[in-house]
């Protein structure tokens, strides 16, 4: 059969991902992803190293970016995003900055990381004061909110895990959990940091519950790093990715602890894959 009628494949536009050698969730990045953009990852090489700050420093050190960075470049991206929260965050907004000209420097394309796509994520919906949930030890959580301190980001109320493996594991009901303990007081958003823990279908829920602008670390970095190339990501609606559901932070957080409106999730009501299922009390360890 002749099929040469059919032109070929579509051609295709490339954003490089690096990520950590135990990131799991390569599947949550594409949903994100719209038809014409391929996605080329590549993971920085295996260490035995628990989830900690040591890990972070590891995984985020300039020749390792170099050479993942070199590699991905084989097939031509438009941009590189290294997806990796604490990676990117651990050396602080200077080290964010350093990794970003480090990887420019490897491939000559536009660079980002997930932490400097959080900034530009906040910055975006005009959000200086947030809570913060993590599935990291307070070590590593401390980091964060030191790096974002560093870039005069405000972290009102946060919940953490503890976790040194096996994050990719953590259900939705976890993420919700703690996300409803983090949120004390006034708050421009919530951010929910790691690229390994899973967050694609809870955010639209947490928007309509909390009445805010709910970032993820795999959100904002597939955000930024479409935006870069000058697409859009797709995704169930929400605040970064669609204007309309915006009204600015202030709009949103205004009615916070209302019941939900009509067409909303019930914050009662069963999470995605898990019909008929209530949100049992949350777990995490807290602090605020």
């Amino acid at each position: 059969m002749d099929v040469s009628f059919l032109g070929g494949p579509r051609p295709q536009r490339g954003v490089g991902v690096v990520a950590p050698f135990d990131f799991a969730l390569d599947r949550e990045l594409w949903r994100w992803v719209p038809d014409e953009v391929s996605l080329h990852l590549t993971r920085t090489p295996f260490v035995p190293v628990e989830v900690s700050l040591d890990l972070a420093r590891i995984v985020s050190e300039h020749e390792t970016l170099h050479e993942a960075v070199r590699a991905l470049c084989a097939v031509s991206p438009e941009v590189v995003a290294y997806a990796c929260a604490s990676g990117s965050f651990v050396g602080g907004v200077a080290g964010e900055r350093a990794m970003c000209e480090a990887m420019r420097r490897a491939g000559e394309v536009p660079a980002l990381t997930t932490s400097g796509a959080l900034l530009e994520a906040l910055r975006e919906l005009g959000a200086s004061r947030i809570a913060l949930v993590t599935p990291y030890t307070r070590s590593v959580t401390d980091a964060l909110e030191e790096y974002l301190a560093g870039a005069g980001v405000t972290v009102g109320g946060r919940s953490y895990l503890g976790l040194t493996s096996h994050i990719w594991k953590v259900p939705y009901r976890d993420v919700v959990g703690m996300a409803r303990e983090a949120v004390v007081g006034s708050a421009d958003a919530l951010f929910i940091s790691c690229t390994n823990l899973p967050t694609y279908d809870v955010i639209p829920q947490l928007e309509a519950e909390l009445r805010m602008p709910v970032l993820s670390a795999n959100q904002v970095t597939m955000w930024a790093a479409l935006r870069a190339i000058g697409a859009y990501a797709v995704g169930p609606y929400q605040a970064l990715l669609d204007f309309d559901a915006r009204g600015g932070p202030a709009a949103l957080s205004a009615d916070r602890g209302s019941a939900a409106l009509p067409g909303e999730p019930d914050p009662a009501a069963a999470l995605p894959g898990e019909p008929g299922e209530a949100v049992p009390p949350p777990p995490p360890e807290t602090e605020t």
